[in-house]
Parts: structure tokens; C-alpha cells; sequence
């Protein structure tokens, strides 16, 4: 069906059919298709971009992958120092608004067949980590869960997490100091799986506590860019497919160049953070800026994405 959701379509117009509370400064967000029918099958881990108003996109990870197929959830918290996306969402959003909905897309995949699953969070870094969480239970695979948050009444899905039995729930206030993120990898078994998503100090301690683990192991996903875009220009961009060839001046990035010149290259987060501008790189040797490929990508250099990353070499010849 044409007006299906798929992550490389353009976006459908959506409706929101329920917004509930899900802790202080977290709602769950209910979107549907206007005519109910079903949505493209998401796997734990995947995101939609959200499109505003205002023209803003921002992203939002899937609570539930195994729910109603007619339904997408995405639980957003109300950031203080927003832009303006999570602000519209808390502020403005009412059940029965239209918004544009584009993907899904998945940088932060399960491992299904793990024989033992760590799952780590902080905050609102829980909502791609609980869908994990309910998949592995209809699976019936093994798996611990770890959350963290500063306040009790800041902990989303909290009366269900507290009584699930592989949930350890952690709060700052109470136990006056922050999640011990070594000694959880530590005490995991040695052929587990590990997830994190929450705020920047975690996914620090967390790739600290995880660096002598396999990286095939260590999953990550980040809610902010970890880098700033490269920027340096200095370097030839070409387009394989077309011969085309732009120079990337220094103060903007080869997405900006590319745009500029009327070519329709995909992006959506603009942050290296969604993975949407994704890439094939046919010769030269890419500056690595953003979020999404793991370190075994990055050092191999065959993809990257053009909306942070630069080029390390004078030509860089991309499948576009």
C-alpha cells in the first residue's frame, strides 16, 4: 500500500488517539492512521520521526513492538532546556491533531537469540528498552533489566517494572548515589548481551563499564550527538551514480552542500543520531562524527552519515 510508513518513504499524515500520563513530565503517545489500518512491523529498538508544526523533526522510540498493529506508542518527556519539540508535544499536542509520521527505523536492533540479555536505563532511555523488555518475555529468553532515575515519581511504567521479577529498579534520592553500571556488567554472564539508553553521564559510565567487553556485545543508543559535526570542508564530495562533484568549504557539512545544490539526499535528524542519511562509501576515508555506527563500522569505512561526518581524504566518492 503506498501510503504504508517505511523508512524510506515520505511521511503519512497520522492522528494522535490517546495521550496518557506516564510519570512526572512523561506522556505515551498513541498514533494511528486515519482510516485504522495497519502499521508496518517494528522490531524492539526501531524510532519514528515526529514532524511539527513549526517544522521541527524529532525522534521518538517505539514503547512496544509486539502491541497493536494499528497503534504506534512513544513516550516523550518534557525536556526544560527543549528547542521546541518536546515543549510543542507536552504543551500543544491534543488527541485529535494530525502529525507526520516517517519511518520506522532501527539503529539499536535486539539480539534475539542472546542466551542472557542485560538491559540498562535511565529515565526516559526506558522506552526503548521496555520494548525490549517485553519482547524477551514473549520469548521467553532470559534477561535482567536495570533503571535508573533521580526520583521515584520520575520512573515511567513504574507500578508494571516493580512488579516484574527480572526489574531492578534504582533511584539517586534513595540510595544516594547513582547506578553502579561496572558491577552489573561485571556480575552478568560472559556471553551476555548489553543495552543502555538514558541520559549522557550513563552511556558514558556505561561505555566506560563495557570496554573490554566485545563490541559485537555492547549495544548503545543516544539521545544526543556524542561529537560535533565535522565541519572542516576542505575536501571533494562525488556522486557515484551521477559523476557529480561539490566542494565542501569549511563551516558546513556535506548534507548542507549537498542540499544547497538541489540534490535530494535523505536526512532527518541533522545530529548523526537516526541513521536516515546513511550512506555507501565507494573510495576515500570518511571522518567519522556521529551516534549510530558502531566501532567495527566506523574503523571499516564503507558507510557513513553525511549529515555530521566529513572526509579524512582530499576526495571522498559516496553511492549517491
Amino acid at each position: 500500500m503506498s501510503s504504508q510508513l517505511n523508512a524510506s518513504d515520505a511521511p503519512v499524515n497520522m492522528r494522535v488517539t490517546a495521550i496518557r500520563y506516564a510519570a512526572d513530565d512523561i506522556n505515551v503517545y498513541e498514533i494511528r492512521r486515519p482510516d485504522n489500518a495497519a502499521l508496518p512491523r517494528v522490531e524492539p529498538g526501531a524510532h519514528i520521526d515526529v514532524h511539527m508544526p513549526s517544522g521541527l523533526m524529532r525522534q521518538y522510540s517505539l514503547v512496544t513492538a509486539d502491541g497493536d498493529e494499528r497503534a504506534y506508542l512513544i513516550g516523550i518527556k518534557r525536556d526544560r532546556m527543549s528547542r521546541g519539540g518536546s515543549r510543542f508535544m507536552h504543551e500543544q499536542l491534543r488527541v485529535g491533531q494530525m502529525l507526520d509520521i516517517g519511518g520506522p527505523r532501527n539503529n539499536f536492533p535486539l539480539c534475539e537469540t542472546a542466551s542472557h540479555t542485560v538491559l540498562i536505563a535511565g529515565g526516559i532511555g526506558i522506552t526503548p528498552i521496555w520494548c525490549m523488555a517485553q519482547r524477551l518475555m514473549r520469548l521467553n529468553r532470559s534477561f535482567e533489566l536495570h533503571y535508573a532515575c533521580r526520583e521515584r515519581r520520575e520512573a515511567a511504567f513504574l507500578d508494571t517494572l516493580t512488579a516484574l521479577p527480572q526489574a531492578h529498579l534504582h533511584f539517586d534520592s534513595e540510595e544516594r548515589r547513582v547506578l553502579d553500571i561496572a558491577a552489573i556488567v561485571g556480575n552478568a554472564p560472559a556471553d551476555a548481551h548489553f543495552y543502555c539508553c538514558g541520559p549522557q553521564p550513563m552511556l558514558a559510565g556505561y561505555e566506560a563499564a563495557t570496554a573490554s567487553v566485545d563490541s559485537e556485545r555492547v549495544h548503545i543508543e543516544y539521545f544526543a550527538p556524542r561529537a560535533a559535526a565535522a565541519c572542516e570542508g576542505g575536501f571533494v564530495v562525488q556522486l557515484h551514480r551521477t559523476g557529480q562533484q561539490f566542494e565542501v568549504p569549511q563551516g558546513k557539512t556535506i548534507l548542507q552542500v549537498l542540499r544547497e545544490a538541489g540534490v535530494s539526499a535523505p536526512y532527518s535528524c541533522e545530529e548523526g543520531i537516526c541513521g536516515a542519511c546513511q550512506v555507501d562509501v565507494i573510495e576515500g576515508t570518511p571522518d567519522h562524527r556521529d551516534s549510530v555506527l558502531s566501532e567495527r563500522e566506523q574503523v571499516a569505512g564503507d558507510v557513513m552519515l553525511i549529515c555530521c561526518s566529513g572526509s579524512k581524504s582530499e576526495r571522498l566518492v559516496i553511492d549517491f
